[in-house]
């Protein structure tokens, strides 16, 4: 069984820096009612979890799996506290990917030009 869901949801929430208000404006709902989801007074359906998830842009399993303290000891062992992957959207890591990589290539050309 899976424990808290709602309280997995409000600390991706929290950590994604989401407000209720913004959440319940992306699900179509009051703020009140979004409220209860996260309090566990409104039982949460799989078809809320999956609405959620996209929100969050993580699976479903994800969500109900999330452990904060894995969040937090990974921040802390790469020693970046407050930073964390889960507040970067997948198209900016790519694109910081896609510029190291044009760095790297940059620096190789720099090289063979001043070995000449």
């Amino acid at each position: 069984m899976i424990q808290q869901p709602e309280t997995k949801i409000k600390q991706i929430r929290e950590l994604k820096n989401f407000t209720q208000e913004y959440m319940a404006q992306k699900l179509g709902l009051s703020t009140r009612a979004y409220s209860k989801i996260e309090t566990g007074e409104t039982q949460l359906t799989i078809n809320r979890l999956n609405e959620i998830s996209e929100i969050f842009g993580v699976p479903p399993m994800e969500v109900l799996g999330f452990d904060e303290k894995q969040v937090f000891n990974n921040c802390k062992q790469d020693g970046y506290i407050g930073i964390n992957h889960i507040n970067m959207p997948e198209k900016l890591i790519q694109q910081y990917e896609e510029t190291i990589q044009a760095l790297k290539e940059q620096i190789a050309v720099l090289k063979l030009l001043m070995e000449k």
